[in-house]
């Protein structure tokens, strides 16, 4: 995906806001991009136009040949909140895309990510007797059971506790490595952005521009427990010291 200088006004009653200036990127295929930045700074904004909710006042942005302005069926989107439909059962809000897509299930494939994220067995249960890690997961299997090639993640752990957040950030690496789609993920955690993360991009406060980049040399698979490291804590304070300034520090440090 390219994004070429994005730049987003939204009227509203008090006067226009600038919510993004000139953002450029390329998403590399098959890369985990997590994107970073103070809050208001635009990045769901940029995230939902990337999947074609939102459209940009200027520039564009594009999957190969194609300009995204409407949802597109090789991007998937994942939110904080699972949006599971309360009446329905976790079998039927998974095979909701179908449904709005006029395809058939995709039974064996949807299966097959059940028994990935432990939900096998799950399948008449309503959300309401799901815990919000099983409503994530849900989510999840719902978003690639269509099988993307782009799955774009708004904070989707954000409302969890830290240990289930942990499990589910050790669940979409595992499932990252074992599909290699390209995935972007927004957060306001600057460790869960370098554990999960090939590069972290900085976005500056409102106007959203694109501040800083780093990449994020840690082998995979990686451990939870990599974010006590020193070396991982430096990287951290590093990070931080760019979204706390607004400044483009020297290159990132590179943990081995």
């Amino acid at each position: 995906m390219v994004i070429a200088g994005a730049t987003k006004y939204y009227q509203t009653r008090t006067g226009s806001v600038h919510a993004l200036d000139n953002v450029s990127l390329d998403v590399r295929d098959g890369e985990f991009l997590c994107i970073l930045g103070p809050s208001g700074c635009g990045k769901s904004t940029l995230l939902w136009s990337m999947g074609g909710l939102h459209g940009l006042t200027d520039g564009e942005i594009r999957l190969g040949a194609e300009k995204i302005i409407k949802p597109h069926p090789e991007i998937a989107m994942i939110f904080q909140d699972a949006n599971l439909l309360p009446w329905r059962n976790l079998a039927a809000n998974i095979a909701l895309p179908f449904e709005l897509k006029r395809k058939p299930v995709d039974q064996q494939r949807i299966d097959m990510l059940l028994k990935r994220v432990n939900l096998w067995g799950f399948e008449s249960k309503f959300p309401r007797e799901l815990s919000g890690g099983m409503q994530q997961r849900a989510s999840i299997v719902r978003s690639l059971s269509v099988n993307p090639s782009l799955l774009l993640m708004d904070e989707p752990f954000g409302a969890l506790d830290a240990f289930t957040r942990d499990e589910m950030n050790l669940l979409i690496q595992e499932i990252w490595m074992e599909t290699g789609k390209t995935i972007v993920f927004i957060t306001h955690s600057i460790s869960e952005a370098i554990f999960l993360a090939d590069r972290v991009v900085v976005m500056s406060a409102r106007p959203g521009r694109i501040a800083s980049v780093f990449d994020i040399d840690i082998p995979r698979p990686r451990p939870v427990d990599i974010q006590t490291r020193p070396d991982f804590i430096e990287r951290v304070l590093h990070i931080k010291a760019s979204i706390d300034h607004g400044r483009s520090p020297s290159d990132g440090l590179a943990i081995t």
